[in-house]
């Protein structure tokens, strides 16, 4: 995790720090030290208020939903409620007498409990302003507590008590140190029911509410010193961190209670602090100078190490926040640390260029394949979308975006404007010249660069008619815009015309277009996928095997494998090649797929390798399995039998015959290169075939398929070689030569056949059909019939005539 920043105020020197980081959205952390302020900071270290107290801050909590902090102070009567949307601070006379000690916002509603150092309990309705003092709920001071999802509340005391009381106040209970409450192993039981306890920092107590007296105490072995933090994770496990740098999981489930699950000496000397993010599933530890973080899946998996070198003092407490993006530790010397441990996935590619996002305030451009030196873009807010092409970056949120051009000179790139559009934008494309932002079901397109003038001349929105109904989803290309609603509407950018449109049954929910706008892959509303090329829209292919669940779809950017592109979800991306010119008419396939490594979003695919961005804030290369076959073997085991066939039925799959006949060479096996040569045939190959079935010695092979100019007759051909008959006669009738389909059917002995295609192509073929077919029917002992087509054919020939005589005798 990188650091995001450091607090470090003098007035928090040499003292151990209150903070809280704003429930849900994370936007804020509330930070006290021995000075009498609350010091609050957004989420990229920069001060945002300040709340001037009549003492020290001793509590303070955020409510449910983020929206307002309370605080308490030593030498202060009132309650003080700072609100976050309006940075606003309102104060509320408590009425207890005594000093506050314990503050702490319902987990489910408005209701805030405070408590003293009398043990005396104030809950505070902030909707309805209703106060509730209860007296005497303890009697001494109130140090810790929690609420219940069903508005139950905990309170432990220094009177060595515990209480569980009602959203009223009243006691319902009445038995320790820091509380958290769990479900109950028993399934069938309403809510949360069990309280656990850290007693004397040596045992864990635990007991159901209903059932007090029933408890069950879970001691620990000596050498692993004091409990100093623990906390409830998943379906009753509890991690818990002792003071001599133990980090241990335990189970509550009655069949394994108390059994230590995981156990390891996370720090040498000692452990300060231990934290849970169910967001990222993770859970961390620090203590010494440093962190580790590990994997609740798998707890012996310590997925990162922070070291702190210059904390020698030690280290304090440790918090996530709500969506685990940032983990703050606070230090004994009053210091605050802040780390990045989940960025937002936010990226962006336009042909090869890339541009992602690297912290929470930077934006990379980069270009690999170009050997561009990547430009790290600092931007002005937390972006929601970011949008590249080839000169330039946009990076916005809400209704705002945010343009910059991309130049040779340093830094590498130039702010050029900021844009408010008409509603909040769901997404933007950029090309070279133009931007298109899509919001509200609108796109609204106009020029990146150029005068005021130029520009509001050349701005246009889509539809310019409420009735021609909502976009969905939109994309640029280098020529065209294309936008989708029903029906799918696709633009020319010059004039603004459209010159192609195309009419699905139900609604386009995504479209995915390779760079020149040739071909485009559509999701519909029933997460179906599509092909199709926009100049030809009565030609559309729905996508083989298409996965419902998938997100997203990047076309090829290798010169050569334009027909390439690849649809993933979370888990796997599938590749599929678009198969344009065969005997059997353009198709697309599936080639095969491949398993993305965890939390990796591919942004790029080039040759067969995906270019994945990450929760770190990089990118990752992952090759893809059905390209096998471009692997560099040097230095390897040279490849199985097997292996190869695999490796040449992905080539050939993805047409990629330069490999495949180097495979060929490599292997020599006859069985490969008629693989080869059976795939050249079916794809309309004839160069390379006749090459193939050179090396393989096959000269009739050779000299059948020269010189043939006809398409289709060349595709009747090729399918007969391939044994699809029906296809190759279908082909042979379309061409300049259909008598060759009678010539095939009359040489495979398909009589009927020949003789209905007789009728239609040469009459005067007819008795010679005819004798033939009676003589094959002579052979094989059917007498009637031949006699029947020797009649058939006898007024025609002489021949037939004397074939005719001699069966009749036989008869």
């Amino acid at each position: 995790p990188q650091s995001v920043f450091i607090l470090a105020e003098k007035a928090w020197a040499g003292s151990n720090l209150l903070y809280k980081w704003q429930k849900t959205l994370g936007n804020y952390i509330a930070v006290a030290g021995q000075d009498n302020s609350v010091k609050i900071f957004d989420r990229h270290g920069h001060k945002w208020t300040e709340l001037n107290l009549p003492g020290r801050c001793v509590g303070m909590d955020w409510d449910k939903d983020g929206d307002i902090l309370a605080v308490i102070a030593a030498k202060s009567s009132s309650i003080y409620l700072w609100d976050a949307s309006v940075n606003k601070t309102s104060q509320i006379d408590s009425g207890m007498r005594d000093q506050m000690s314990f503050i702490l916002w319902s987990k489910t509603g408005p209701l805030l409990a405070v408590g003293t150092v009398k043990g005396n309990l104030l809950i505070y309705n902030q909707q309805t302003s209703r106060k509730i003092p209860v007296l005497g709920k303890h009697t001494k001071k109130i140090t810790c507590g929690c609420w219940s999802s069903q508005n139950l509340l905990a309170l432990g005391s220094d009177d060595n008590t515990l209480t569980i009381s009602n959203h009223e106040g009243d006691t319902i209970r009445g038995k320790g140190k820091r509380i958290y409450l769990m479900k109950t192993d028993e399934r069938s039981s309403q809510g949360e029911t069990t309280v656990s306890v850290s007693v004397g920092k040596k045992i864990l107590m635990l007991f159901n509410i209903n059932d007090p007296d029933n408890r069950i105490d879970l001691t620990f072995q000596h050498r692993y010193g004091n409990i100093v933090s623990y906390r409830w994770f998943g379906d009753g496990y509890i991690l818990i961190g002792f003071s001599h740098g133990y980090f241990v999981v335990i189970s509550t489930h009655i069949k394994e209670i108390g059994e230590e699950l995981y156990q390891a000496h996370n720090h040498k000397d000692s452990l300060n602090s231990v934290a849970i993010s169910q967001a990222l599933n993770k859970a961390a530890s620090c203590g010494d100078n440093s962190i580790k973080i590990h994997e609740l899946s798998e707890l012996k998996d310590i997925s990162n190490v922070i070291q702190l070198n210059d904390e020698t003092k030690g280290l304090d407490q440790l918090n996530w926040t709500d969506d685990g993006q940032l983990l703050a530790v606070s230090t004994q010397k009053g210091t605050l640390h802040v780390f990045l441990t989940k960025l937002p996935i936010l990226g962006d590619s336009f042909g090869t260029q890339l541009a992602y996002l690297t912290s929470l305030l930077e934006v990379t451009v980069s270009n690999q394949v170009e050997r561009e030196s990547p430009v790290s873009i600092e931007v002005e807010v937390e972006p929601t979308f970011i949008a590249v092409g080839p000169y330039h970056v946009a990076v916005g949120m809400n209704n705002r975006a945010w343009f910059y051009a991309l130049v040779d000179q340093e830094p590498g790139f130039i702010k050029l404007k900021d844009v408010e559009y008409l509603g909040t934008i769901a997404s933007m494309c950029l090309n070279s010249d133009y931007a298109a932002a899509l919001f509200e079901g609108k796109v609204q397109l106009h020029m990146i660069e150029g005068k005021d003038q130029e520009e509001r001349k050349q701005m246009k929105l889509f539809p310019d008619d409420d009735r021609q109904g909502r976009i969905l989803c939109h994309a640029l290309t280098t020529d065209f815009l294309l936008n989708l609603n029903v029906p799918f509407l696709y633009m020319l950018l010059e004039d603004l015309e459209t010159v192609s449109s195309y009419s699905h049954p139900v609604a386009v929910r995504k479209v995915f277009s390779d760079l020149n706008g040739t071909r485009l892959v559509f999701i519909d509303d029933k997460n179906c996928g599509f092909l199709l090329s926009p100049a030809n829209v009565n030609s559309c292919f729905e996508l083989p095997n298409f996965s419902p669940t998938i997100t997203g779809v990047l076309w090829d950017n290798w010169h050569a494998d334009r027909g390439v592109f690849v649809a993933y979800d979370d888990d796997k991306v599938y590749t599929y090649a678009l198969h344009k010119t065969t005997i059997y008419g353009p198709r697309v396939v599936l080639v095969g797929s491949t398993t993305l490594p965890f939390s990796h979003i591919p942004l790029l695919l080039y040759n067969g390798e995906l270019t994945c961005q990450t929760t770190s804030g990089k990118i990752s290369e992952v090759p893809l399995s059905t390209h096998s076959f471009l692997k560099n073997s040097a230095g390897t085991a040279p490849d199985s039998p097997q292996d190869i066939s695999k490796q040449l039925a992905q080539a050939l799959q993805l047409k990629r015959f330069h490999e495949a006949w180097d495979l060929c060479k490599a292997a020599g096996r006859d069985a490969d290169w008629a693989e080869l040569g059976k795939a050249c045939l079916v794809h309309m190959e004839v160069e390379l075939a006749i090459q193939v079935y050179r090396m393989s010695g096959d000269v009739g092979m050779v000299l059948s398929l020269q010189g043939i100019q006809d398409m289709n007759l060349l595709a009747g051909h090729l399918a007969m070689f391939l044994g699809d008959y029906n296809l190759s006669q279908d082909l042979y009738l379309s061409s300049n030569s259909p008598i060759a389909a009678l010539e095939m059917r009359r040489d495979l002995l398909h009589w009927d056949s020949a003789l209905m295609l007789a009728k239609r192509l040469a009459e005067d073929q007819i008795p010679f059909i005819s004798k033939e077919y009676a003589a094959h029917l002579e052979f094989i002992g059917d007498y009637v019939n031949a006699l029947a087509h020797y009649e058939k054919g006898m007024t025609h020939d002489n021949k037939v005539s004397k074939q005719y005589s001699a069966c009749t005798n036989i008869k």
